[in-house]
């Protein structure tokens, strides 16, 4: 199994990032890679040459339809549906939808509702009687529906490969995570979780006493005639099934087995790009739902991935294509062995696009992102051919050496892309087939060109020690948790070579025990123009967002960038206003609002080569809570690191004068004395 470790997303939650829309304009060309289209090419034809060329790049295999203004302008299939026996894919080929069922279970929940059978405020032990009360009389369907339960994912448990492969009932499913201790009070922030979802399935099956196929089928399935669509089961026979595949050391195979009994109504229906149009369709009428259930499931329940979540929904800000404008949507995708779903929906105008795909993973948003902007005519990009899989076909088909000197070649061409991501991929599947000292050279390969990868170290730390060499796992594990000291993976793996390492040591910085702190890597993806390389690590008190709080809008950040050039306050200046300028872009949900830019007063207060402070005010303005100007106090450090020829820029922030009480608590905080050490 690939191991892909991900940034904590609490950041997100945090900032409730979500991507600011703006007024759609008018574009003339169409970005071809490097090379212009004309816009005179019809949009039906820009849409079959981009799908045309991510499948050509095996990026994509499966089916598309697209509508514009409710009506389908393209549909097409892609790749085979079987592939030992050449069957291909059709625009009527079923496929398994994975975390797209949601959106039907948030359905017959609420149809539930409309008909006084549900309450959504209630515990959900009223209709579960036998869930346990600690657990259960806490939570309630809105919960469940918005992801806020506190309910621990059960396909995240460390043993859910092994549930995988037998068959569960409902009540048998939700006993494996319903004694687990919460993760929050529910109600208090989101948290996506399966078990919520199943659970929810668990409640219609209990108040109708049928089967969720059953109402499915009854209540929404026949009434849109989609008769391509069900909850999937390995016994049925379905014709015009798609078989799922995955990548392993560059060919596909096979996915592991599922037994969809395990994904239950998180993840178990089936369907094909032709009847997710019809269910698109409607969600536009009360033919479903009354319209105001309806709205409810399209509401910003809560801040979720830098954007919001409905019932069974994210409700969205997307880009449109390579361009700074943005569209709301609404979507949700879905990833479950062997295949990835997206339903794309733009309400503004009833446009629309459905992505099954059959090979593991394909790149759905970009596809979409892309698509949408040929609806409204803006630029975009064609895919890129990957780096990663030209470097694999080359150390395949030619060897190491080969390989490595093809990869540079290929590197530095423009009609390619490097990912972080593919490179830890790639390393595995040579690692699975039994190829470890391959795998070691892919993966410094990709450690050389994402130096603050923390994953590709802790990557390089898991093949050493698979391959017998303790010192270097260790050495590269070390170096993983010192780049991210929340990669709990790294903690465990080293904890187990005989290295207990106090993850509070590993922060550059040493705040209160409540305070969150996050790790991220440069470019910070919502102010590119700081052009540094190295990381970012953020502390924000509890009451950061709390209006009554003495910690409101007070928090910290460390810089440790390469930098070894002395600091000018205009410097300081330029880089706060970009920061901030960013951060309140995307955090900006009034599309017509130009915000006001950011304005950094700084003076320099003292320093030498290894210190340099600042100190000033910044004009901002508040897109997060009070919609408002703000002047922040602002204090920054610049701290060189001559050993490691790196610099470590801290700076704090509050509205709150100098000298309070909460500066007093800002003032204390400092960097740890081994800040420079790594």
């Amino acid at each position: 199994m690939d191991k892909i470790h991900t940034f904590s997303k609490t950041y997100l939650i945090l900032f409730c990032l979500s991507l600011a829309t703006s007024c759609i304009g008018q574009s003339k060309t169409i970005t071809k890679s490097n090379n212009t289209q004309s816009s005179q090419q019809s949009q039906v034809d820009k849409i079959n040459d981009l799908v045309r060329t991510y499948a050509e790049y095996g990026k994509f295999n499966g089916s598309i339809l697209v509508a514009k203004k409710g009506e389908v302008i393209y549909k097409k299939a892609f790749g085979m549906a079987n592939m030992e026996w050449d069957i291909p894919n059709q625009t009527d080929t079923k496929f398994r939808l994975a975390s797209v069922t949601k959106q039907f279970t948030a359905m017959l929940i609420m149809q539930l509702v409309a008909e006084n059978k549900l309450a959504l405020d209630v515990p959900i032990t009223n209709y579960l009687p036998s869930y346990p009360k600690e657990n259960g009389d806490q939570i309630n369907i809105h919960h469940l529906l918005s992801h806020t339960s506190g309910l621990q994912n059960y396909t995240s448990f460390s043993g859910y490969r092994d549930m995988m492969r037998n068959t569960y009932t409902p009540s048998k499913l939700l006993k494996t995570f319903s004694d687990s201790t919460l993760q929050f009070k529910p109600g208090n922030r989101f948290s996506y979780s399966n078990s919520g979802y199943a659970i929810l399935g668990a409640i219609i099956e209990k108040i109708t006493e049928k089967s969720f196929g059953e109402v499915l089928q009854e209540k929404i399935l026949i009434p849109l005639g989609m008769e391509n669509t069900g909850y999937d089961n390995h016994e049925t026979l379905l014709n015009n099934r798609a078989t799922g595949y995955h990548k392993q050391g560059g060919i596909f195979v096979n996915s592991s087995y599922i037994d969809m009994s395990v994904a239950f109504t998180a993840g178990g229906m089936y369907s094909t790009v032709e009847d997710l149009y019809l269910w698109d369709r409607a969600l536009y009428t009360s033919k479903l739902l009354p319209k105001k259930y309806m709205d409810l499931l399209f509401e910003k329940h809560i801040p979720s991935w830098g954007q919001h979540y409905g019932y069974g929904w994210n409700i969205s800000s997307n880009r449109l294509g390579n361009t700074n404008d943005r569209i709301n949507t609404i979507d949700h995708d879905g990833v479950i062995n062997g295949f990835t779903s997206l339903v794309f929906r733009i309400p503004a105008d009833q446009s629309s696009i459905f992505i099954l795909n059959n090979t593991g993973s394909a790149p759905m948003y970009e596809m979409s992102r892309a698509i949408s902007a040929i609806l409204y005519d803006k630029t975009y990009d064609l895919p890129k051919r990957s780096v990663a899989d030209a470097l694999l076909k080359s150390i395949n088909d030619s060897g190491i050496t080969k390989g490595i000197a093809h990869y540079e070649k290929v590197k530095a061409n423009e009609t390619y892309y490097l990912d972080e991501r593919e490179m830890n991929m790639i390393s595995y599947d040579l690692l699975h087939t039994n190829r470890g000292a391959e795998a070691i050279e892919v993966l410094k390969l990709g450690i050389a060109a994402f130096p603050n990868a923390f994953n590709l170290y802790d990557s390089l730390g898991e093949i050493q020690r698979a391959l017998g060499n303790k010192e270097e796992a260790i050495k590269n594990y070390t170096k993983s948790v010192r780049l991210n000291p929340k990669n709990e993976n790294g903690l465990k793996m080293l904890k187990e070579l005989g290295i207990d390492i106090d993850k509070e040591s590993l922060y550059l910085l040493k705040t209160d025990k409540s305070w969150t702190k996050e790790i991220f890597v440069f470019p910070l993806h919502f102010a590119k123009e700081l052009n540094y390389q190295g990381t970012e690590e953020a502390h924000f008190p509890k009451g950061w967002r709390d209006m009554e709080s003495n910690e409101f809008w007070s928090y910290t950040f460390a810089w440790k960038v390469d930098l070894d050039t002395k600091l000018s306050k205009a410097k300081v200046a330029s880089d706060l206003q970009n920061y901030f300028d960013g951060l309140m872009h995307v955090v900006n949900k009034d599309k017509e609002l130009v915000l006001p830019k950011t304005i950094a007063n700084i003076q320099q207060k003292e320093g030498d080569n290894s210190l340099t402070k600042f100190t000033g005010t910044l004009n901002i303005y508040d897109a997060f809570i009070t919609k408002k100007k703000m002047i922040l106090n602002v204090t920054a450090e610049k701290h060189y690191c001559e050993q490691a020829k790196k610099s470590i820029l801290l700076f704090k922030f509050s509205p709150k004068a100098f000298g309070t009480e909460i500066w007093q608590k800002l003032e204390q905080i400092k960097l740890r004395d081994n800040a420079c050490a790594y």
